[in-house]
């Protein structure tokens, strides 16, 4: 059994309202699940192997649900661009790359190695349309200890000539991947993967959708990020009331099926209506819709409504994998919303912005994100030492001033995946 404690600045959220800090406190794992936060261990965890990190901060593992493996090469590039203009210069070039397994290889040991060596525990992730390169990113990620989602992009139409499947091999390169890795991980697996609806047909679409309920997978895609994508999606699917009500109808939008939809910046009314009813995941992605100018996402009426909410890198839209940056960006990002566009939409609290990237976030993998009872234990272990300062600091000002300071790249120390250390 995977016993043992874990003895540091202990900080989590158990609600988006709540941030719990317990200094030089005690958490108690047994089997790999969190059982107790104390500030002395109880009879019952006496003689179990202490996991000395006094000093340090101690937080939930954090959960990506949205990052582009293959983009990962040229991140830091392009943000000039807006969005369409950005996926044919960029994004495309670069995705082709991956039909020679060898660069594919190579890039993707970098990118799993980046994501090993951040704050993330977690991660949801596009490949490319290549079944054989998305399978290696598979098990790139399997021996990095992280638990993660994994697709293979479908895209049958309006993509460029090396990018564009037929509708029939885009579904069976699918199927095919579901097949050779049925039983190949214990901690990566397969998600249903339409890159968005201007690059899908219906037909593909809906067959997607039928095996994603046979098969038991989840998806992932995105969701009106860009108007003059979403004016695509309209002139290509005329009969639709909005973009989500595209996937919608193939079955692709939550309900019985785990979905996360990227971006969400422009969606009408009732598409939030419909994505609350389905219970999609959105994945806020601040340093991309900044990046490639899309917009401003309304993120604090999604948490008003009980939204599910977590953050995404986007890398390459993002140009980090830290999800400390993506804390700090959705924060000023919602500071711009509330002063520009909406004032009676307050700015994120920094307890709002901690939940979404680890319990928010967490939620599309189950019980994670949280030292809570029960809950799976991915932790980070921060030494904030690495950011010196001269006044003395409550544990709560720690945490926020290593999210600001980043914190994650120059003081991580250690790192839990489902009760393993992998750092």
């Amino acid at each position: 059994m995977n016993d043992f404690v874990i003895r540091g600045d202990i900080a989590y959220c158990p609600t988006k309202e709540q941030l719990i800090a317990v200094e030089d406190g005690f958490l108690v794992v047994r089997g790999g699940l969190c059982e107790l936060v104390c500030t002395e261990l109880p009879q019952s965890a006496q003689g179990l192997p202490v996991h000395d990190h006094r000093g340090k901060l101690v937080l939930p593992g954090m959960a990506d649900l949205h990052i582009h493996a293959p983009q990962y090469a040229y991140r830091g590039l392009g943000a000039d661009m807006e969005l369409l203009d950005w996926l044919e210069h960029y994004a495309f070039r670069e995705e082709a790359k991956y039909a020679d397994l060898s660069y594919a290889d190579r890039a993707y040991t970098i990118f799993a190695d980046a994501l090993k060596n951040s704050a993330t525990t977690r991660a949801v992730i596009f490949g490319t349309i290549h079944t054989d390169a998305t399978r290696l990113l598979m098990d790139k990620m399997e021996e990095s200890g992280l638990v993660s989602y994994v697709g293979k992009v479908n895209m049958d139409r309006n993509s460029p000539e090396a990018l564009t499947e037929t509708t029939e091999g885009s579904f069976r390169e699918t199927v095919r991947l579901i097949r050779e890795t049925a039983d190949r991980y214990r901690s990566t697996r397969p998600i249903i993967t339409p890159r968005f609806v201007p690059s899908c047909t219906d037909e593909l679409l809906s067959r997607l959708g039928r095996l994603a309920e046979k098969e038991a997978l989840p998806v992932q895609s995105h969701l009106s990020e860009n108007p003059g994508e979403i004016a695509w999606v309209k002139e290509l699917c005329p009969d639709s009331r909005f973009y989500g009500e595209v996937y919608d109808r193939s079955g692709l939008f939550g309900g019985s099926i785990p979905t996360v939809m990227a971006h969400c910046v422009y969606s009408s009314d009732e598409e939030i209506a419909l994505m609350k009813e389905r219970g999609v995941t959105v994945a806020h992605c601040p340093a991309s819709n900044m990046n490639v100018a899309s917009g401003i996402a309304p993120i604090r009426r999604y948490l008003d409504l009980d939204l599910r909410v977590g953050l995404g890198s986007d890398v390459a839209g993002g140009h980090t994998v830290s999800l400390f940056t993506a804390m700090a960006e959705a924060m000023q990002l919602s500071r711009m919303y509330w002063r520009h566009l909406d004032s009676t939409k307050k700015p994120l609290t920094f307890s709002e912005a901690l939940y979404m990237a680890t319990k928010g976030g967490g939620g599309f993998f189950g019980k994670v994100g949280s030292f809570e009872p029960g809950y799976e234990c991915d932790a980070v272990v921060i030494d904030d030492s690495t950011l010196p300062h001269p006044q003395e600091l409550t544990l709560l000002q720690r945490v926020e001033r290593a999210v600001w300071l980043g914190g994650d790249r120059t003081g991580l120390s250690a790192k839990y995946v489902r009760g393993q250390k992998i750092l």
